[in-house]
């Protein structure tokens, strides 16, 4: 596997405060070649819906991952004007109620550039009969993503720790995964395709779908591990030093948790968002995480992170490689 020396160039994590204006451009921190394929924008400070925008839908079309709702689309629609080179420019617009510019509050953006081996986004039209879909990410993907765009419907998911007999707990809710051959169509998808069945969440007859793949690389790692209860929780190796997690438990009711370095830029990491739900940021000694040198360890008791016994998975992207790969001046990550 070769090691990407800067994962800044294929992922990173943006902060900003509002400040009312139409448009609000934002610039990355680090490589100046970063223009996202995908940008997931939340409100910390307010209870606002998660955005999701893309570069193949087009920056006036914006799926939430805390509802069901269809995709939102207008040319005037609200939340991004541009990815830009290093960043993206925000949009105040008729959709926008509040999710990206007003004046004090707090957002926090998450933002991938295509690469094969690390993710890759694919679309198709549904047919309702059990297929394969082409990707291009590479190497065999280990967490999915899948949303109708034209219809009501749960935001889909695969990981690998689930296998693809089960959905790995929708993405808008905190429910268990669900066993359904007819949701991957039983089949673990490989390095060049991804399969579907007939379950109309991932492939209905004549609607859009959007997939984002994530893939196991030097700067990313999808796996799982187990809880232990108390408050020197699991260690979990990823290989590099974690810029970003989210973390969903499997066989209990539990949220889609989400942490990141730029939210919390010393450990023990106590800011957290959930995926499913629209709350602001959960800021709380209950909670806590350590970001690492070569992975991170669960500092709290909370079922979202750490009940004794539960079975949790996550996907992980990083802030630096464990080691670089510049030879005899190869440099290890630090730790926080």
């Amino acid at each position: 596997m070769a090691i990407i020396d800067d994962p800044t160039a294929f992922f990173q994590t943006a902060l900003y405060t509002g400040d009312n204006a139409n448009t609000k451009a934002v610039t990355f921190d680090g490589n100046s070649n970063m223009q996202p394929n995908l940008w997931w924008g939340k409100t910390r400070s307010d209870a606002r819906n998660h955005n999701l925008i893309d570069s193949i839908r087009g920056v006036t079309k914006t799926l939430q991952s805390d509802v069901t709702s269809a995709e939102l689309s207008s040319d005037s629609s609200g939340f991004l004007a541009s990815f830009n080179s290093n960043g993206f420019t925000t949009q105040k617009g008729s959709y926008d109620n509040g999710n990206v510019n007003v004046s004090g509050r707090t957002y926090a953006n998450w933002c991938w550039k295509e690469q094969p081996g690390v993710f890759d986004i694919v679309s198709f039209t549904g047919n309702g009969n059990a297929r394969t879909i082409s990707h291009n990410l590479g190497v065999v993907p280990k967490f999915i993503i899948i949303k109708d765009r034209d219809q009501v419907r749960n935001w889909g998911t695969y990981h690998v720790a689930i296998g693809p007999g089960k959905d790995a707990g929708y993405l808008n809710n905190n429910v268990v995964p669900e066993a359904n051959n007819n949701f991957w169509n039983n089949t673990t998808p490989t390095a060049s395709v991804f399969s579907v069945g007939t379950d109309g969440t991932y492939n209905g007859n004549g609607n859009d779908y959007i997939v984002y793949l994530f893939g196991d690389s030097s700067m990313s790692k999808c796996s799982s591990y187990t809880g232990n209860g108390n408050a020197s929780g699991a260690f979990v190796y990823t290989g590099f030093k974690p810029a970003w997690t989210i973390i969903k438990r499997t066989d209990s009711a539990d949220n889609w948790v989400i942490d990141d370095v730029k939210r919390s830029p010393a450990n023990t990491m106590k800011n957290t968002l959930y995926a499913n739900l629209n709350n602001a940021e959960y800021t709380s000694n209950a909670y806590g995480i350590d970001f690492l040198s070569n992975g991170f360890k669960i500092r709290n008791t909370d079922g979202n992170y750490n009940s004794s016994g539960g079975n949790y998975i996550y996907t992980a992207f990083a802030e630096n490689p464990l080691v670089t790969s510049t030879g005899n001046g190869s440099i290890p990550a630090c730790a926080r």
